[in-house]
């Protein structure tokens, strides 16, 4: 029999996974983007910004102001970074693999040497590297609404008095 923590525990995995759900396939669609346009040949300064670290971030802030005031804020933020991010990086794998076995060119054959390495340094690696970034990010972003949630309600409680 499920206890009430299980199904509390059950519901903010899902709650997650939910957050994640819809930057996880704006991530999909983003890094092959980001392949294209470094075959067809635009500069790296052309395309600095199309990254996942840059969307990781801009997901962390939004989760912050979606979730600061929500229960388990922190957390949530959390499994749903730990979601995303190995998931978003698959594709940086997967390039890295084609650019190699065609000889492409593009940054994402660079440094390794087989796919193992590959995957363990773009999945695991990369996850942390987006992870850790968004995690302070987005807990800056929760302790900011909280407390101006908090500066909202002693202003109002002071002109009701």
């Amino acid at each position: 029999m499920e206890t009430e923590a299980d199904i509390n525990q059950k519901s903010t995995v899902y709650r997650a996974f939910q957050l994640a759900k819809i930057p996880i396939i704006i991530a999909l669609i983003l890094t092959p983007i980001r392949f294209s346009l470094e075959l067809i040949g635009l500069p790296d300064s052309a395309i600095f910004f199309i990254g996942l670290l840059w969307l990781t971030l801009a997901f962390a802030i939004y989760w912050g102001t979606k979730l600061y005031n929500t229960k388990h804020a922190y957390l949530l933020l959390l499994l749903s970074l730990l979601i995303y991010s190995p998931i978003s990086r698959f594709p940086v794998a997967l390039f890295w693999w084609i650019d190699t076995n065609w000889e492409i060119g593009t940054h994402y054959g660079l440094y390794f040497n087989n796919f193992g390495q590959a995957l363990l340094n773009h999945i695991g690696y990369g996850s942390l590297v987006q992870i850790i970034p968004g995690f302070i990010l987005g807990s800056i972003t929760i302790a900011f609404m909280s407390n101006r949630k908090n500066e909202i309600k002693k202003a109002n409680t002071l002109e009701d008095e």
